[in-house]
């Protein structure tokens, strides 16, 4: 199958090499790069399947200036929430893509071990089954994948474990230990479950690839961008200063704003996520430690 990925980064770069184990595969980005297979964007758009690995945050403007609908099917291959709209993923997709051409990726997995072969597990997200199973089947034997139709849990789960990196960035960076770390993380699953609940995610996929195993790895590791911004803010730097530091994408900065937003129009109680907020807006990560204890 001939496949075209859209985004050339650390995660878009990785699926490609993963992807041409088995197809032929041709990457794209807004900058140029010396990559194998680097054509133009007109050249990808061509093609009947796509993997789209944008960042949330850019997600908007590059489908207003690029994107031309030809019945393409795709694979969003991003997680996040747009900050300045609330919105997920799908409904930005939805736009533009009918529900039945598009599927999401989620599931643990860093771009540097997906790079090495390491062997992972995913799940592909659609409400037409058969765009799913299609994507699945393009993956290579060292990735595992799943198909399921539970898009809202899988976009959900996919945001929001981000946040909950930061914060087990910040849990790390003041020492606070493994028993903090531990019920941080399992307290930060059922807020996102929770949060979930209100946009018609099933119970499943939280305790599965999608919501558990990720939140499990994107908290518990340094590779994990988002969890370094929390270990930045831990040491007392200013939001810039990390982004400046990481020199890419962290989606959970975004998402944690948006996060932000969306539980004060719809009265949510998402205590991690609000710290996390105010921390990123210069709060005392020690009176932010006091604040969240005493919930």
């Amino acid at each position: 199958m001939k496949i075209g990925v859209i985004g050339a980064g650390k995660w878009g770069s990785a699926l490609a090499f993963a992807l041409s184990e088995k197809n032929d595969v041709l990457i794209t980005s807004r900058t140029p790069r010396d990559l194998p297979n680097f054509v133009s964007l007109e050249e990808v758009l061509e093609l009947e399947y796509l993997v789209i690995a944008i960042p949330a945050q850019q997600v908007s403007s590059w489908l207003k200036e690029n994107f031309i609908f030809k019945n393409q099917k795709i694979l969003v291959a991003a997680k996040g929430i747009e900050a300045s709209s609330g919105k997920f993923l799908n409904e930005i997709y939805s736009e533009y893509v009918p529900d039945e051409n598009i599927s999401f990726l989620s599931g643990p997995s860093f771009a540097a071990e997906v790079i090495q072969s390491l062997p992972t597990a995913l799940v592909v997200n659609a409400v037409n089954e058969e765009v799913s199973k299609k994507f699945a089947s393009f993956f290579p034997k060292f990735i595992k994948t799943y198909t399921s139709t539970d898009i809202a849990g899988a976009e959900v789960a996919g945001a929001y474990k981000n946040v909950i990196a930061i914060a087990a960035g910040i849990c790390e960076g003041l020492s606070l230990g493994k028993n903090a770390a531990a019920a941080l993380i399992s307290r930060g699953l059922v807020e996102m479950q929770r949060f979930g609940r209100v946009y018609g995610a099933k119970e499943e996929s939280f305790v599965g690839l999608s919501g558990a195993g990720d939140l499990f790895l994107t908290a518990s590791s340094t590779m994990s961008r988002n969890f370094r911004v929390g270990l930045g803010l831990a040491d007392g730097k200013t939001q810039q200063e990390i982004l400046d530091e990481l020199g890419e994408v962290a989606e959970g900065i975004g998402t944690t704003y948006a996060l932000h937003e969306i539980a004060k129009q719809k009265d949510l109680y998402l205590p991690i996520a609000h710290e996390v907020y105010e921390l990123l807006e210069g709060k005392n990560p020690h009176i932010s430690l006091r604040d969240l204890l005493s919930q």
